[in-house]
């Protein structure tokens, strides 16, 4: 099925930044696929592939799971959404994890698929009530593409938490932080240490290696029994 750039058959790329996942075709049997979504964030810009956060998701149970980093610099909400109904007839996913991009940002769908800023001229009548609720649309249509596939998702953020709690799933949403927010922090358990340096990607800019690894682990601490 395709309408314009909806598709459930056609997952495609951009030339500069290919899905940093292995070739789906053929695609491999025996397990179940995780479709991981996101931004640059996700993809790793200024990271090797192995620092990102969803590398170090994608070691849990992999006797189990098969992962798949769909992450795209620039994502917007709306772009996770179009990826995700992308891979339905491609990856059949079975377990999917978000993680929603800044809600200012919107996909415009003219001759390409592109992700604007909240910034862009073409958005200067967004406000935060639009940019929220364009957000909860996408999520209830991940939710949505859950249960019509009977799959399980789960939501996360990159930089400010948003509230989702009005959702009957808001047991599947990392709301206690953000990958921006985890990195400094008080480690009072484990070293009793304050860490206070911030944490940067190579590029100067994105989230560094302390940043995705610490997201992590309080992700997979949250959720890793329920990733099987």
């Amino acid at each position: 099925m395709k309408y314009g750039f909806y598709s459930d058959t056609n997952l495609t790329t951009i030339d500069k930044y290919p899905f940093r996942c292995p070739s789906w075709t053929p695609l491999p049997s025996g397990k179940k696929n995780v479709v991981i979504l996101g931004c640059s964030h996700t993809w790793g810009v200024g990271l090797e592939a192995n620092e990102t956060w969803a590398h170090h998701i994608s070691q849990h149970n992999t006797d189990r799971l098969r992962y798949w980093n769909l992450g795209q610099p620039g994502a917007a909400p709306d772009t996770l959404l179009r990826i995700l109904y992308s891979s339905e007839k491609v990856l059949f996913p079975k377990i999917i994890i978000a993680m929603w991009p800044e809600i200012s940002r919107r996909e415009r769908l003219e001759n390409y698929p592109q992700s604007v800023h909240g910034t862009d001229e073409s958005l200067r009548w967004e406000n935060k009530d639009t940019d929220t609720n364009n957000l909860l649309k996408c999520v209830f249509l991940v939710e949505k593409f859950a249960e019509h596939t009977n799959c399980i998702a789960f939501h996360c953020f990159s930089d400010d938490v948003v509230d989702l709690k009005a959702s009957k799933n808001d047991t599947m949403v990392l709301d206690q932080t953000s990958l921006r927010d985890c990195w400094p922090y008080w480690d009072s358990v484990i070293a009793r240490e304050f860490h206070s340096d911030p944490s940067r990607a190579r590029d100067g800019l994105h989230y560094g290696v302390e940043n995705h690894k610490r997201f992590a682990d309080v992700f997979l601490e949250k959720f890793g029994p329920k990733l099987k």
